[in-house]
């Protein structure tokens, strides 16, 4: 058998990038911004199709750092931030030199928990530090509960920071994800729906704010003859090579979405009969997930020798990786001392929780291979 390493996301290539890289290094444009950095922000306005404008960046926390910046977050603010999430999402804020205020997730969308971001805002206002913005997430491309979470941001007059990184392809009640926030944050890392090898994207709603964020990210350089700043500038524009392996790679983001959640369907038939295992689906049709990560609880069974760390070990056994969930940000070193509302919800999911392969270019052997390690595993 084939024993090749099964990676948990992969990109895949169009076949497309090589035309839109040659015609960056033709033109001799090989560095940020560019033809293909402007043609690949039109391609993502048209594929939201609502009047959202596209600011191509180096990376989806570049992103959100402009976000946090645009919206006047200062030294000494507080921004809440979902504690279910990669670090990326909470470290921009710390760059602002601003606190963040982590809420736990919810057991449906694992996603921020309405009810204690309003105990947050209650409890922060009541501290005299009413937050500066909310940082939401999408977590593994499954939509957060997006109504109520609004609802209790305009109640309080507190913007929100969509943070879209790994749900691209994702909506919710036929809206995109990326385009509910005052800000949204799309990634195109190596292991996103589409990639542009690094780099992201700020989404925002009006052109004005777009040219901000573009003078922001090319280090913030006055209208002079001469090189002159006023505020401090950010090396965070999107380069044209990148851009061009972007725009060879959004021809294939329907065809991705499609692949990945075909693989959902699959990873459903293949838990449907073993009881000890809950795969992580939307919660109703309003929600449409491009399950960027399909994920999986696991309900311990010491006399079966039945554990998270089993299965994980018996997928690295067999080369193929799978890896826990997010350890959620309250929990880590760097941020365990700052305020965290809630319970444990997003402890018992980092707990039980595992990610497995779900790259859109898995192949019909790579399946078989994973469905044989998962069988053996719970018949053991």
């Amino acid at each position: 058998m084939n024993n090749k390493r099964i990676y948990l996301s992969l990109s895949e290539q169009s076949g497309f990038e090589q035309e839109y890289i040659q015609k960056a290094l033709n033109s001799n444009w090989i560095t940020s911004g560019g033809p293909n950095v402007d043609d690949f922000e039109n391609k993502l306005q048209d594929y939201f199709n609502d009047g959202s404008f596209l600011t191509a960046l180096n990376s989806g926390t570049s992103a959100i750092h402009l976000a946090l910046i645009l919206l006047g977050v200062k030294a000494g603010d507080e921004v809440i931030c979902q504690t279910m999430t990669f670090s990326a999402s909470a470290n921009p804020v710390l760059y602002q030199g601003a606190t963040p205020i982590f809420v736990d997730s919810e057991p449906e969308t694992w996603n921020i928990c309405p009810e204690f971001l309003e105990i947050a805002i209650k409890d922060r206002i009541k501290k005299g530090k009413k937050p500066k913005a909310i940082i939401t997430v999408h977590l593994y491309g499954n939509p957060y509960k997006v109504d109520e979470v609004h609802a209790i941001a305009a109640r309080y007059d507190i913007p929100i920071i969509e943070d879209s990184a790994e749900a691209l392809g994702s909506s919710y009640k036929g809206k995109k994800c990326g385009t509910f926030g005052d800000f949204g944050i799309l990634s195109f890392n190596g292991n996103k729906i589409i990639t542009t090898s690094s780099g992201g994207a700020l989404v925002s709603n009006s052109k004005k704010i777009k040219e901000k964020a573009i003078f922001y990210a090319t280090q913030s350089k006055d209208q002079a003859p001469h090189y002159q700043h006023s505020e401090i500038g950010y090396n965070y524009r999107m380069s044209n090579i990148c851009a061009g392996i972007g725009l060879g790679q959004i021809k294939m983001l329907d065809n991705n979405v499609t692949a990945r959640r075909e693989t959902h369907y699959f990873y459903k038939e293949v838990f449907e009969n073993i009881k000890e295992v809950t795969l992580f689906e939307v919660l109703n049709e309003d929600y449409f997930s491009n399950y960027w990560l399909n994920a999986i609880l696991i309900e311990p069974n010491s006399e079966k020798n039945i554990n998270t760390e089993g299965l994980r070990l018996a997928f690295e056994e067999a080369n193929i990786e799978s890896r826990p969930l997010w350890k959620p940000m309250h929990l880590q070193p760097i941020f365990m001392n700052y305020p965290y509302y809630g319970n444990k919800i997003a402890e018992v999911l980092f707990e039980k929780g595992l990610c497995l392969p779900s790259g859109s270019n898995l192949t019909r052997e790579d399946k078989n291979r994973i469905e044989e390690v998962i069988k053996n595993f719970f018949k053991n």
